[in-house]
């Protein structure tokens, strides 16, 4: 190879870096996500409390307090964990329901805020990895993290292994759980160690589901008149994706073509849980054979190639979806029908704009947030929370909000299997520890307390 020749290699491979750079790393995430409502919201959808488990941005299970069943929400978690993770985990969602319902009140009185108005506590945790070239998950980062009325109320930071309170309100309860190195230590271990172990496996259950029915993914080819007589845009769509981990590229004899390349748009999602990407490039009519596009997916090691003049589709534009695109435009359209009345309700109610009919009343201030664990249930065998401590109120019907350091000693999953819980697990800690309330908390109380 002479000279020339292989400077124009290393020009383009360096223009087409860019593009290929994103597949090194495979990026996964399994994250929980649980809302309350102070009060109930006359409006089909929208629940008191929810809570839902999401694989890549996908969910995989939900709750919520009208049908008050944890369910599958993928036909592999349907097959792969047996009735008893279910109804445990059903178990835990009631306890974390209750918890919820005490805590935004809790929240109400310390803000000063108005007992009529509907205020919202919700709670993200879980783990992000990257997929190493040899399969091998690599811890990125952890989440745990509160809001209250969609403000950032409470954060954990993994560093420092402390609690992070971006607003007055929340700097008493940073200070009660930083007050329990133990418990933090755990939150820690959980991010890094458990949620990870999950992760991998839930991802080895929905892998193997997808290589039994298939992959439907396609790749369309359009073309129509560019800016001049002489150039067409072509446009390359990829549709029938199963992650997100997807790299997508035009290429001209073979290489990629950096020059004239739109960045790919972000990836949509198709109504059946599978996602689409597109890109364009302006060419040359002349030279519109040369042309191809190539699509990766990481997750699943396979490739689709496909060429302009064996399969484009000449003179047309590229539509807005392929297939799929009226349920999910009518999905997105209900959602903001029946969701952002809410919003704005809420919002315009705090504005002042909607008041309420009757007298303003303002709750006392001063109490404090409650960690969850920190009540014993009369029923040993309920109550437990997703992370095995138990919760206040679990089996009774009034609420009584106890000290922080009163936890159930022996907690357990529920998972429904002796590796504990996706959303947590009871630590282990010897009991002979010289400090007996920290080793209460550390036996009964998980690392993902809600706020």
């Amino acid at each position: 190879m002479g000279f020339t020749t292989s400077l124009a290699v290393g020009v383009i491979l360096s223009m087409c870096w860019d593009l290929k750079v994103e597949s090194l790393e495979e990026r996964h995430s399994l994250h929980y996500v649980y809302t309350a409502l102070s009060k109930a919201v006359s409006a089909p959808g929208i629940f008191e409390f929810t809570a839902m488990g999401l694989l890549d941005d996908k969910k995989i299970d939900y709750y919520n307090s009208r049908d008050k069943v944890k369910i599958p929400q993928q036909d592999w978690m349907r097959e792969k964990l047996d009735a008893n993770y279910w109804n445990q985990g059903t178990q835990s969602r009631k306890s974390k329901e209750q918890w919820f319902k005490v805590n935004v009140n809790i929240l109400m009185e310390r803000m000063r805020h108005n007992n009529s108005d509907i205020h919202v506590l919700m709670w993200r945790h879980g783990c992000e990895v990257i997929t190493m070239s040899d399969g091998s998950l690599k811890f990125e980062r952890g989440v745990d993290e509160y809001s209250y009325d969609g403000m950032d109320f409470l954060s954990f930071d993994e560093d420092s292994t402390q609690w992070v309170a971006p607003v007055n309100a929340a700097v008493a309860t940073k200070q009660k759980w930083d007050g329990v190195p133990t418990l933090n230590q755990y939150t820690k271990g959980y991010l890094e160690t458990e949620c990870v172990r999950w992760l991998k496996d839930f991802r080895s259950y929905r892998d193997e589901k997808e290589k039994q029915t298939g992959y439907p993914s396609k790749i369309y080819l359009f073309a129509k008149d560019g800016q001049s007589s002489d150039t067409m845009k072509l446009t390359c769509m990829a549709t029938g994706l199963y992650s997100k981990n997807t790299e997508i590229s035009i290429l001209k004899s073979g290489w990629s073509v950096k020059k004239g390349c739109k960045e790919p748009k972000d990836i949509l999602p198709n109504d059946d849980g599978t996602y689409q990407i597109r890109l364009s490039v302006d060419a040359k009519k002349s030279e519109i054979d040369d042309y191809g596009c190539e699509v990766n997916q990481g997750d699943q090691k396979t490739r689709l190639v496909a060429q302009w003049a064996k399969d484009g589709i000449l003179s047309a534009a590229a539509p807005s979806s392929i297939g799929l695109c009226v349920p999910v435009v009518l999905v997105m359209l209900v959602v903001v029908v029946l969701v952002v009345p809410v919003i704005v309700g809420v919002i315009c109610v705090k504005k002042g704009i909607i008041e309420y009919k009757g007298g303003l009343k303002f709750n006392r201030p001063g109490s404090e947030i409650d960690i969850p664990g920190n009540a014993t249930s009369a029923n040993d065998s309920a109550g437990k929370n997703e992370r095995g401590s138990t919760l206040p109120g679990s089996t009774q019907t009034s609420v009584e909000i106890k000290p922080l350091l009163e936890v159930k000693k022996d907690g357990d999953s529920d998972s429904g299997r002796s590796s504990g819980s996706p959303e947590g697990n009871s630590p282990d800690v010897s009991p002979s520890s010289s400090n007996e309330e920290v080793n209460n908390v550390a036996k009964g109380m998980p690392s993902d307390k809600p706020v």
